[in-house]
């Protein structure tokens, strides 16, 4: 677990080793206390590098500890010792130092890292603060209003904003240890006072107090909720106004708090969860893990619209040769403009200003004929959703590109094994469905239809995870899995209004809940004409449909005209000024309350004789959420998805589900699943017509076997699928 040997005469070398990052295990810790000891005694040692083994430092603790009682040296008294060390220690920075791996090296008294390296204290993301001392020596290294950001966001820092900050004292593009035992051996003997953060005043602008509260006030905006990013400030707050050892018991006090909470074992269920859906298909199919994926160097992008721009920019992000193809030239060059504006900035902000435009820009073509994508292995086609028209792109790919190459369709909702069937290569087509803007969303459902292969599922997943998307295998359904359960949590929000709410008050206890906006406020934003179009196409608006109902009904079912109704009156959200809100010009993105929507409401209820009530926060929440769990149960029985961590990892990275709720199926295994059946069937007997209140079978079975733990319903649902 720690390696210890002497290096080029008085420096010795401490390897941390726990691959595959050297995670801080207690066995780990232990080790390195022990070998840090014989170092620390051996007379002929007047030096110390610290560094990780297989090109790692070290990405912090062992996650799988958190839910049990702490064991072996606690990590804040060995980065003590380290920092206490009367022989230099000098941190040897490869690969990533995150977490409680950046602490270990803020208790050294020098950093050398590795020109590629990543440092960070992510602990924010997994519902914790810094708890090893990180909230009180990195605002004494680099200042207090770099050490707030860093902490509040969690984000990971490069090598070279190490170095521009004070992180890191020296960084290189050669061997990393070589480099950390030539500085070792060229500061023995100096005074190391200085060296010991501990020791050093905070470094604080003169209005510490107004930038604090001004951090405070900006982290209670973003966190929505969230628990750890408030603790963060309160902890960096201790460490601008007392002396290190109360801030240290500050944090120790916050930290511990934190461990213990809801929030906490929801987030750190997320950040497992999207390891397990990256590993499982579909429980009826094979698993695409074990199936070589097709190797991709050349991709071609059929569509500039939206979606097209943002998968060509992550395409040419993750080094990929991208062929673009627009059929029309107007809309080709507003796309190649589009494309190279954001690659630019994305050079901006890299700092690679030295010519115009992006590094990798020569990766790019753009064309008007389909012709050039004859050597792409594979095709993300991204055009108007609309099936006869990729069914007449995908029956022109099948012409034009070579016979192994793959045909992916960016679909959000409509038949991949219908569209496939217009090729000779169904097993070469699957659904690539990403989330707008797809340059900047993580989540990408890979849609593996009833013909596909392994081996395109597989593919597809390969290129996701290049492109950084987290990529989740999903079942061919309307809607797969995020957007057919967006449907039912929609037709809740447009039921309350009908019922008496607005859609202030629905928005307001969506955002209470933990969303960083309301569902109307996210249908503003999307535009209303884009759901009322799938509507008109999928048949729920037209002659089968009673356009006078004041709740229209299609085979007996609920359903709410009120969308429909904005969209005939021109209200297609921010696009045109107006949507469920009120915006002050076309484009605005600060809605606001519009009485002409009050009205509109009261005279629909009073036309159709509805009596409006009084409808609690606690009402919104639980018939939203639940009818999103149980139509996920519902997902979960038809082998749609293989598990509830899959439908989490959809929801929190492509519907902004609150991380800190754990998801929608993990949200309800935390309020109880009798309290959610309970619930379920109370609104289903209010309201019969709507059937995905009526709970589900796998609801009602989960229940009966005595609610079992959400990491065991994958094998429930195995369980179930075999005894079909």
């Amino acid at each position: 677990m720690a390696r210890y040997w002497r290096t080029q005469g008085p420096v010795a070398l401490i390897t941390l080793t726990n691959p595959p990052v050297n995670a801080l295990s207690a066995a780990v810790r232990r080790a390195v206390t022990d070998v840090l000891c014989r170092a620390l005694a051996d007379d002929e040692v007047k030096a110390v590098v610290l560094c990780g083994e297989n090109g790692q430092f070290s990405g912090g603790a062992d996650i799988r500890e958190f839910a049990t009682p702490l064991s072996g040296p606690a990590l804040v008294s060995l980065v003590h010792d380290i920092e206490a060390s009367e022989k230099p220690m000098v941190a040897a920075i490869e690969g990533v130092a995150l977490g409680g791996g950046l602490e270990l090296a803020l208790g050294c008294h020098y950093r050398i890292a590795h020109a590629k390296a990543r440092l960070g204290l992510p602990e924010v993301t997994l519902g914790l603060i810094p708890g090893a001392g990180g909230t009180q020596r990195l605002p004494r290294l680099i200042g207090m209003p770099s050490a707030l950001e860093i902490i509040t966001t969690g984000r990971h820092v490069s090598a070279q904003e190490a170095l521009k900050l004070g992180i890191v004292d020296q960084i290189t593009d050669d061997n990393t240890v070589e480099t950390a035992v030539k500085f070792a051996l060229s500061v023995i003997g100096r005074p190391l006072s200085s060296r010991r953060l501990s020791e050093r005043a905070v470094v604080c602008p003169v209005d510490v107090v107004g930038v604090l509260e001004a951090g405070m006030a900006r982290v209670k905006r973003r966190a929505c909720g969230a628990s750890a990013p408030v603790a963060c400030v309160q902890a960096l707050t201790a460490a601008a106004t007392l002396p290190y050892s109360r801030g240290l018991e500050k944090e120790e006090h916050l930290i511990t708090t934190l461990m213990d909470s809801s929030q906490a074992r929801s987030m750190q269920y997320c950040f497992m969860a999207q390891r397990i859906a990256g590993k499982w298909s579909l429980p009826s199919g094979a698993r695409w893990s074990n199936s070589k994926p097709t190797a991709v160097h050349r991709v071609g992008v059929v569509g500039l619209g939206t979606m097209g721009r943002g998968i060509t920019v992550s395409l040419v992000r993750a080094g990929i040769s991208v062929v673009a193809v627009e059929t029309d030239k107007k809309q080709m060059d507003m796309g190649k403009q589009a494309v190279l504006g954001m690659l630019e900035r994305d050079a901006q902000r890299r700092g690679d200003t030295g010519t115009r435009g992006h590094p990798s820009t020569h990766l790019l073509t753009f064309t008007l004929s389909m012709q050039q994508l004859g050597n792409v292995d594979l095709v993300i086609e991204a055009v108007f959703e609309d099936m006869p028209l990729k069914k007449r792109v995908f029956t022109e790919l099948c012409r034009v590109c070579k016979p192994d190459a793959l045909l992916c369709t960016n679909t959000s909702a409509l038949d991949v094994d219908e569209l496939s069937a217009v090729t000779h290569r169904r097993p070469l087509v699957v659904g690539m469905h990403f989330f707008a803007p797809a340059n900047v969303m993580k989540l990408l459902e890979v849609v593996c239809g009833p013909h596909s292969s392994p081996e395109a599922v597989a593919t597809a997943m390969t290129l996701g995870k290049r492109m950084g998307k987290i990529g989740v295998v999903v079942g061919n359904c309307p809607g797969f899995v995020g957007n057919r359960m967006l449907m039912l949590y929609l037709d809740q929000a447009h039921f309350l209004l009908e019922e008496g709410a607005t859609p202030e008050e629905v928005d307001q206890a969506l955002e209470e809940f933990g969303f960083a906006m309301g569902i109307f406020k996210v249908s503003d934003l999307s535009g209303l004409d884009v759901g009322w179009r799938i509507r008109k196409a999928s048949g729920l608006i037209g002659p089968n449909v009673d356009p006078k109902a004041p709740s229209r009904r299609r085979q007996g079912n609920r359903y709410s005209p009120l969308p429909d109704l904005l969209c005939e009156q021109g209200r297609l959200g921010q696009k045109s000024g107006r949507g469920w809100y009120l915006y002050d010009t076309p484009g605005s993105k600060e809605p606001r309350p519009d009485p002409a929507m009050r009205r509109f409401l009261q005279e629909y209820r009073s036309r159709y004789g509805i009596t409006p009530r009084h409808i609690h926060a606690h009402e919104v929440i639980e018939r939203c959420t639940y009818a999103l769990a149980n139509e996920g149960f519902r997902i979960l029985e038809e082998g749609v998805a293989a598990g509830p961590e899959d439908i989490d990892v959809v929801y929190v990275f492509g519907y902004s589900w609150p991380k800190h709720r754990g998801g929608p199926m993990f949200h309800a295994a935390q309020v109880g699943l009798d309290r959610v059946l309970q619930r379920l069937e109370h609104y289903h007997q209010l309201h019969p017509d709507t059937p995905h209140l009526q709970p589900s079978p796998l609801l009602r079975r989960l229940v009966k076997e005595g609610s079992p733990p959400v990491h065991q319903w994958r094998e429930h649902v195995r369980h179930m699928h075999s005894h079909l």
